[in-house]
Formats: structure tokens, sequence, C-alpha cells
């Protein structure tokens, strides 16, 4: 049985050697267990896998051997496209799409706004030119239109807006959740790989121990550098928005960066960094915090890490004006390059399906201003992004 089990276990992909199922007969002679799968199964995973990375693949060949569970793989393109269109794109064909222009340009949609909010006078809906819900005007919610400004919608919909005109409430992410992913945590160790230093104050016992047996059993004590990750790491979280489908996952990396290092700074923003950041969502509007001042308090040698979709109009990274929620005075392109010019070491991890990144021209924007240190927030592009800190 254990011959079939083993290689059940190397036909998906985990790396054992005979050596391996030699040591799990050789267990189970000796009864370490008896008489249960769930024993048997936390024996052969602890001898046949070495790396916690193939946890994972080592589950479903167990599955598949013992309960007859195997991978189905589905084909998905197999799938009509107007099942997924959205209800407001059944009413309007393609061709009727096209026939809806743009005003041209961040500068003319801002000027006809302000003569739009000059003359209107009452509320509209379902039309092509007031500030509206439902229609095809460039400004208003719950509409459509290629290139406008979306006022008082809860959450994006098209994703084509240039500016969002909006007040957002945004929540801290919580440095408690626990990591929900074998993977994820394995990724994260890759962050050891940092350098670190200490002072020789902790007690070695095993060499303590060691030194008193060797000296007919008179107390020889043995110290040893307590060591602990020097590096220092800046974070900057994008909250709110489209970052909303993102939560549990930067979760979960707040969560398990927050206790890797001992010098861990964060702070937030949204979409795109300006003049300010802030450390509290609630209270972002009273304190917060001059990027300028960051730049002064943290030194050349923190380690920055960008964690956002970089997902947003184009405008917002390249046009004075174009943020969500105020009038910045220069464009986030101009701070984002300050940031990169003060310190050394800088990536952006981006929690968007790298495969619908050429869909944004917003993530190309960023991610050539990043000097293309952009990575996917999967367990491969972790691994990239911490290499390109070291």
């Amino acid at each position: 049985m254990l011959i079939d089990f083993f290689s059940k276990v190397r036909e998906y992909k985990v790396p054992c050697t005979l050596r391996e199922l030699l040591d799990l007969i050789r267990a189970l002679e000796q009864h370490v267990v008896f008489a249960s799968i769930d024993d048997f199964y936390v024996l052969s995973r602890a001898i046949l896998v070495k790396d916690e990375g193939y946890f994972d693949k080592f589950d479903r060949a167990f599955a598949d051997y013992f309960k007859g569970i195997s991978e189905q793989e589905l084909d998905l393109s197999k799938i009509p496209e107007d099942w997924l269109t959205k209800q407001l794109e059944k009413q309007l064909s393609g061709e009727e799409q096209a026939k809806i222009k743009a005003l041209g340009g961040f500068d003319k949609i801002m000027e006809t706004l302000a003569e739009r909010l000059k003359e209107q006078q009452k509320r509209h809906q379902g039309g092509n030119k007031w500030i509206g819900t439902g229609g095809t005007s460039p400004f208003g919610a719950y509409g459509y239109n290629p290139e406008g400004v979306r006022i008082g919608q809860n959450e994006s919909r098209h994703r084509k807006a240039v500016k969002v005109w909006d007040k957002r409430q945004f929540k801290n992410l919580d440095n408690q959740v626990e990591i929900g992913t074998r993977n994820i945590k394995v990724a994260l160790r890759k962050l050891r790989q940092f350098a670190r230093s200490g002072a020789s104050e902790q007690l070695d016992l095993d060499n303590t121990i060691k030194a008193t047996a060797n000296n007919a059993g008179y107390l020889d004590i043995k110290m040893q550098p307590e060591r602990h990750n020097a590096v220092k790491v800046l974070m900057l979280f994008d909250v709110g928005g489209s970052m909303d489908d993102h939560i549990q996952l930067c979760e979960q990396l707040f969560s398990a960066v927050h206790t890797e290092f001992k010098h861990l700074e964060f702070y937030y923003f949204h979409n795109c960094i300006y003049e300010t950041l802030w450390q509290d969502n609630d209270r972002r509007q009273q304190q917060a915090i001059d990027l300028l001042q960051v730049l002064h308090t943290y030194s050349r040698d923190y380690k920055v890490i960008f964690v956002g979709d970089a997902t947003m109009g184009p405008y917002e990274i390249t046009y004075p004006g174009g943020s969500v929620e105020h009038w910045n005075q220069e464009a986030g392109s101009v701070w984002l390059t300050r940031v990169l010019e003060h310190f050394d070491k800088c990536i952006w991890l981006n929690p968007q399906d790298e495969a619908h990144w050429q869909y944004y021209p917003s993530i190309g924007i960023i991610k050539q201003l990043m000097n293309h240190k952009m990575f996917p927030l999967t367990v491969d592009g972790l691994t990239q992004g911490i290499k390109a800190l070291l």
C-alpha cells in the first residue's frame, strides 16, 4: 500500500525519495501511529515533505489516494460573454457605447463640470449632459461614459472615470489577522534573508549544557548574540475604492510583516500618494502627516514597500487636481518620484491579477515610475520583490 501511496505523492510533484519512504515504513513498524488515518496523515507529511511549500500538493495527493478526490481543471473560456456582462451594458450595445463621445482630456472635463455646476438647477436622471444618475453624461453616478467625473457613487462599476469626487470612509488594516494560507507564510519567510545583528547578551542553552558536561559538571555559561532582524521597513498601503476587493489579502500581509520586523513603520494613502499620508483612517482628516515630514524622518536605508492595485484614472497620477478628495497642487507622479529619489530601495506589490494589468493605463504609468519594480502580490511576486530590496 505504501508504495502506491508514495507513487501518488510523487505524482503530485512532491519531491520525496526512497529514503523518506523507508523512514515512513520504519516509523510504522515502530508503532509510532496505529489505526488512525489522521495520525498517519501527520506522520507521513512530517516524513515525506521537507519543505512547507509542498504542503498543499501533499494534501491533494493524500485526499486523492484515500478519498478518491482529484483535481478538476475547469474551462471557463466556454462561458458566453453575455452571461458576465453588467446589466447597464446590456442596455447599451457596443455601437451605442461608441457613439458616446469623450470630452477630450482632464482640463476640458473640469472646465465643463464647473459650467454645469453654475447652470444646473434640479436633479436629472438618464440624460447625457447634466450631473445626474443612470445616463451617459460625463458627470454623475450609475451611468456610462468613457471619460468623466464620478460623483456620489459608493463603488466603481466600469472603472473609466478620470476623476472621482467623493468623501471616502476607510478602515484600518488589522495587524492581528492570522495568515490565511500556508503559501503566504512560506513566502514571507523569505524576509529573513535580510541582515541580522545584535549584541552578545542571550544565553546559549545548548552550548552551555555541552560545555558544562565537558567541564565535569562545573557550570560553564555560554552566551550568543541576541539576533534580531535589523532591517528597517516603511510600508505604504493604498486603501479604499478598488482596493476593497483585496482587503483580506492585504490584512494577511500586514499582519505577517507586522510581527516580522523590529523596525516597521506604515502609512496609508488612497490610489496615489500626494502631499499627505495618514496612519489612522478614522482620523485621517484631522491627523494628516506631510509627506515631506515623512521623508525627513526616515533615512535612506529604509526599505519602502508600496501595496496597492494602482487602478485609478491616469489623471490622478499625471495631473495637478487629479486627486479624488482634494485639489492637489502637484501631480501624484511628482510626489512618488520624490519618495523614489529619497529611498535607496523601493518596490510596489500589486494585489491585482497580473493578467489584467495591461487593461489599466494607470498600472503601466506607476510601473514605469517604479522603474518596473512592481510585483504581483503572490508567492512568486513577493519572493521577487524581496530580492529587489536586498
